[in-house]
């Protein structure tokens, strides 16, 4: 082999350390690589980009020349960048999604593989800090070390992206979406998609297609865990997501007075009409700490305790209180900044009982379908 061509082949294992970052895999397993040329310790590179605007040029420029030159002998690149033709659009459309072709969407999460864990974060009513509590268990999870998904299902009501900070809108591969990245977490909403603040009118078969859409056209990549934000009550999207995602979890978040709990029971109640698994009650705005140390209750107290017990007794199987989250200011802050309170403070009592909640919902309980017990038959 010619110095030449050893120098390119280290190119190209250099960049196969580069991930593409929306994708986030290898450019070169991806077909991204273009072209490799050396002349001297000059370095002619050419990539192609997904589509021409791509929104994080300017990160895959800097990555692939910084892993360039840590090959020894390159001393300067010349990086251009191309688009794919729509052919290589779809090969690599095909390779996300598996190497599966199909007329009919497919969502990944249905798969008998996928070892994705769903949860659909719900609540009977507004106000009860249901999507707060997402975004919050969403960064304390990611925060785990856990690749994690947030797709914001309140159609009419979306507001995930301002809670975590997401601007512009995703990049489309065909008829794939790949999702923008907010504090280390992939996120979709409806509200990436409407200009400004444009109210959503839509009825429930619109809504149906919309969710579809975010389940099995969004590259989601190998997830460890996706939450959903559900909109209040049982209506449409809550009927969908049971049809689409009938191994979601869901967890009812409610505060404590009494009239809102009785109103969360119902949310969760319908696990027994749609035979899904409830993972727990998540009780805010529990208490609030005064300067001098107390606590008050401004809303009251016993409505978690009162929705775990009520749904233990209507699906007749346990479903734990998995956590109280006191009243602080710093949540609300938080969502409306884009950085969750769990990432902005972590140490904060509010933050301590999400991520007491997030450790509980990490546990998987692992199958014993297919497994090898070790017991032998006796005669």
């Amino acid at each position: 082999m010619s110095d030449t061509a050893a120098v390119v082949e280290a190119v190209h294992e250099a960049l196969s350390h580069v991930n593409d970052p929306e994708i986030r895999r290898p450019i070169t397993e991806l077909g991204m690589v273009d072209a490799v040329s050396v002349d001297g310790g000059r370095l002619t590179v050419t990539i192609l980009l997904t589509v021409a605007a791509c929104p994080l040029r300017d990160t895959l420029q800097r990555d692939v020349t910084d892993a360039a030159l840590t090959v020894e002998g390159i001393d300067s690149v010349d990086l251009t960048f191309g688009v794919m033709s729509e052919q290589q659009r779809a090969d690599l459309q095909v390779k996300l999604r598996g190497g599966r072709q199909s007329a009919e969407p497919v969502i990944p999460f249905n798969l008998p593989e996928s070892r994705t864990r769903v949860f659909a974060i719900a609540s009977g009513k507004g106000g009860v800090g249901k999507s707060s509590m997402t975004v919050n268990l969403a960064a304390a999870l990611a925060a785990k070390g856990l690749s994690v998904g947030v797709a914001d299902a309140d159609i009419y009501g979306h507001s995930i992206p301002r809670m975590l900070g997401v601007e512009g809108a995703p990049t489309q591969v065909e008829d794939m979406i790949m999702p923008p990245q907010a504090h280390g977490m992939k996120v979709i909403s409806i509200g990436m998609f409407t200009p400004g603040n444009t109210a959503v009118v839509w009825r429930g078969p619109m809504l149906h297609r919309a969710l579809q859409q975010f389940l099995a056209d969004v590259y989601w990549g190998e997830l460890d865990v996706l939450l959903l934000d559900l909109p209040p009550g049982t209506g449409d999207i809550a009927i969908s997501v049971a049809q689409l995602l009938p191994t979601a979890e869901l967890v009812v978040v409610t505060t404590p007075q009494q009239a809102a709990a009785e109103v969360a029971e119902r949310a969760g109640a319908i696990v027994t009409q749609t035979h899904q698994k409830l993972a727990g009650v998540v009780e805010n705005m529990s208490w609030m700490a005064l300067p001098d140390g107390s606590h008050i209750e401004p809303f009251g107290s016993g409505g978690g305790k009162t929705v775990a017990e009520a749904l233990t007794r209507d699906v007749g199987a346990e479903v734990p209180l998995l956590g109280q989250i006191p009243l602080d200011p710093k949540l609300r802050e938080g969502g409306d900044a884009g950085v969750p309170l769990v990432i902005s403070d972590p140490d904060c009592e509010a933050s301590r009982a999400i991520r007491a909640i997030a450790d509980q919902l990490a546990v998987r309980k692992v199958s014993l379908v297919g497994k090898q017990l070790g017991l032998t038959p006796t005669a």
